[in-house]
């Protein structure tokens, strides 16, 4: 079996990392295809390295550009690859536009998809991700679904066969390195932090940081806390901070504010954060699993089962609901501990060892391929 795995931002990496394992485990070498969607050859090398895993075999060096530039950019190159190499099955995951790209040159090419973290749904057609989580799923030959929720969404969709819940890859990733944070890494101590001293902030999602009155929003939040926050800033919002004259307040507010940090280090200041406040999907998954309540700078998640298991409340970027809950988690000892100790909904930390049995299992069986029944056929008039 020759798996292709096909990643562009570091969230992909890591929770592609158990699946990665998990081949090599089995004595499968899967060829590793990273098109650069956010970070350089050598900050993906250091990263790669950091979890332990094998080399880039091609980095496609996509870049950043308009949604339209960076899908196609990624869709041309990732196809000369495939073509060359001519993989059993091309696996993606999540919802990046790498994985769109991904899954639409493997599908043209009649390269079987195998998509983890299938069926996710925010049902806000205005958010990038959600129309590539769609486009990807309608796209795969066989689809990982993470929880129940997210099967019943693909469900609706039409989508029944081939459909598997295996839980989340990120409880294995996390699992897997929280233990080798917590020995490693150094951060609390070199930013003179104390465990569950301050907030952990992170946020850069388009809808956030490029509207210029829902960032202002998002720093009358951060700079209105009632304790330490600690922000690694993306490259995206930056810029957009420093282009819309929020930066220096921020600076002088006293947020902590840092470069994008290494996942040992962001996986040590998240487990020892006294609450995370983030944008990010991935982080809502993190959270629960590290027993962290988190208030989501959202009005909506394609991860409801954490708000359903009580870790992770919504607030949006209103102040007076952010602040509230904020001083509620403070002063409220049961309230945070109900928080903290709400049961993940993402599975024992074993999903990358089932997503590599069922897709040996699919392929000795001969069933990993195209159906030719999923493509509608011209009728006779």
């Amino acid at each position: 079996m020759r798996p292709a795995i096909i990643f562009g931002t570091r969230p992909e990496i890591i929770k592609l990392s158990p699946v990665i394992r998990a081949f090599i485990k089995n004595d499968i070498q899967p060829i590793l295809i990273h098109t650069g969607q956010h970070y350089d050859y050598e900050m993906s090398s250091i990263f790669l390295e950091e979890l332990e895993l094998p080399e880039i075999d091609y980095h496609l060096e996509v870049g950043s550009g308009t949604q339209a530039e960076q899908t196609g950019i990624a869709m041309i190159k990732i196809e000369k690859v495939l073509m060359n190499e001519v993989p059993d099955v091309s696996i993606v995951q999540g919802d990046t536009n790498t994985v769109l790209a991904g899954a639409l040159a493997s599908v043209k090419l009649l390269i079987p998809v195998a998509h983890v973290e299938a069926g996710l749904r925010s049902f806000d057609r205005t958010m990038p991700e959600e129309i590539n989580r769609i486009l990807a799923d309608h796209s795969s030959e066989v689809l990982f679904a993470p929880t129940l929720e997210a099967k019943k969404n693909l469900e609706r969709e039409g989508i029944r066969e081939n459909v598997f819940v295996v839980g989340n890859t990120i409880v294995d990733a996390v699992l897997q390195n929280s233990k080798i944070a917590e020995k490693k890494s150094k951060i609390l101590s070199e930013l003179g932090l104390e465990p569950k001293s301050y907030i952990l902030v992170t946020a850069h999602r388009k809808e956030n940081v490029d509207n210029k009155d829902r960032l202002k929003k998002l720093v009358d939040i951060l700079t209105s806390l009632p304790m330490q926050v600690v922000y690694p800033v993306h490259p995206r919002a930056e810029k957009r901070l420093k282009e819309f004259g929020l930066w220096d307040r921020l600076k002088s507010s006293g947020v902590m504010l840092l470069k994008p940090l290494g996942y040992l280090d962001f996986l040590k200041l998240e487990k020892n954060a006294f609450i995370v406040m983030t944008d990010s999907g991935g982080i809502q998954e993190e959270a629960i699993i590290l027993n962290v309540p988190c208030l989501t700078l959202r009005y909506n998640t394609e991860r409801p089962e954490t708000v359903k298991a009580g870790g992770n409340i919504l607030v949006g970027v209103e102040k007076d609901l952010a602040l509230r809950y904020v001083k509620k988690l403070i002063e409220d000892e049961a309230f945070y501990k109900r928080m903290a100790s709400a049961k993940n909904p993402f599975g024992d930390g074993r999903s990358g060892e089932r997503i590599v049995s069922i897709l040996m299992t699919l392929w000795e069986s001969g069933r990993l391929k195209v159906k030719t029944s999923n493509f509608i056929t011209p009728q006779k008039a």
